[in-house]
């Protein structure tokens, strides 16, 4: 497709890779593109990094119509760049614009578009061990009407920021809060799609989880309030007796894609995998006898980040005496050895620029 390119004039000095933390620096340029039902996708551009305009009418800012995603490019010791699994996230984005009833992108058009903004932000990749490109694609509705329908006209934005570690703690164990009074999603609800309104109504309960020490909150079912669903920013895993359990996709979880590489790991090094419905109290128990071996969480952001600790109504459980766990540094190693290109991709995920 055509690609309008309009370079800044004015480039920004990279910043070392010490100081980076996760998304506080931005690269030169973004990608833009614009949707009418009348035009379809049209005006694929890459300008220089600067404020959106938006009707004070627009769409997103009444109605929430908006989604997002997240994925990373990474450079390999060799100097070459490189993303993982992005057709994975581009297929997952028009799962949650068919949910929000935003328009889909064709996956050609998006990957097409994927790549050639990265090519141009190449020299943005930093090359520091644990450093990365963090690539945020996003949609939102900007009709200039005050009316609830499902949204007419669009825009598709893809910013960059190189990124460090998401967590302060890195790789060292984090301790998490269970949560038992907000709840995350329900079933037919937006769950499943990677929307910010889902994000929006986690601080709350995130804020308090942050204020008596734990860096995220671990959510139960919206109906039942007892049946494990995910960590605030990634899924979750666990480890009892010798099977990995995670919670089955029911509707209101999340489909991650680095969940999604964890099982196919896990299951090509002959571990036992369960998808499925996992209890409060079948947990609290194999807290409580030892038989949870290890507990992680898994997500672009932070790949893999073991849970040092529990606290379920101020309850506090360590989880393998707060140390990392040997399969979930193996699936650190894994992943982010596949990522950065020092173990062989023999599951065919990387896509080299």
């Amino acid at each position: 497709m055509n690609i309008s390119i309009t370079k800044t004039t004015c480039p920004k000095e990279k910043p070392e890779a010490s100081t980076l933390g996760f998304g506080k620096f931005f690269t030169d340029h973004m990608f833009m593109m614009d949707y009418s039902r009348e035009e379809g996708w049209h005006g694929a551009r890459i300008v220089p990094f600067a404020p959106l305009s938006l009707h004070p009418a627009s769409t997103v800012l009444h109605y929430g119509s908006e989604i997002f995603e997240g994925l990373k490019a990474y450079r390999r010791a060799d100097g070459k760049v490189q993303m993982f699994r992005p057709i994975e996230n581009i297929r997952r984005m028009n799962r949650s614009a068919e949910r929000m009833c935003l328009p889909q992108i064709p996956e050609e058009m998006a990957l097409e578009v994927l790549t050639t903004f990265v090519k141009m932000e190449e020299d943005w990749t930093p090359s520091a061990p644990g450093t990365s490109l963090y690539l945020r694609p996003f949609m939102y509705g900007n009709d200039e009407t005050l009316g609830v329908h499902a949204v007419h006209n669009a825009t598709y934005v893809i910013i960059a920021s190189p990124v460090g570690s998401y967590y302060k703690e890195g790789i060292n164990p984090v301790r998490i809060m269970i949560e038992s009074e907000d709840v995350r999603a329900v079933r037919g609800g937006t769950g499943e799609a990677k929307c910010g309104g889902n994000y929006a109504a986690s601080n709350r309960a995130g804020e308090r989880a942050e204020q008596k020490g734990y860096s995220q909150v671990l959510w139960l079912d919206g109906v039942h309030r007892k049946y494990i669903e995910e960590v605030g920013a990634m899924n979750v895993m666990f480890k009892i007796a010798g099977e990995v359990v995670t919670p089955m996709l029911s509707g209101s979880i999340l489909p991650g894609i680095t969940r999604k590489s964890c099982i196919e790991v896990l299951k090509s090094k002959g571990y036992k995998v369960s998808e499925r419905l996992i209890s409060i109290d079948e947990l609290a128990e194999a807290m409580q006898n030892g038989t949870l071996e290890e507990a992680w969480g898994c997500g672009t952001a932070a790949v893999v980040s073991p849970i040092g600790e529990l606290c379920y109504k101020d309850v506090k459980y360590p989880v393998n005496n707060g140390q990392i766990g040997e399969v979930t540094q193996m699936l650190y190693d894994t992943l982010t050895g596949i990522q950065w290109g020092k173990v062989e991709d023999t599951f065919g995920w990387i896509l080299e620029l």
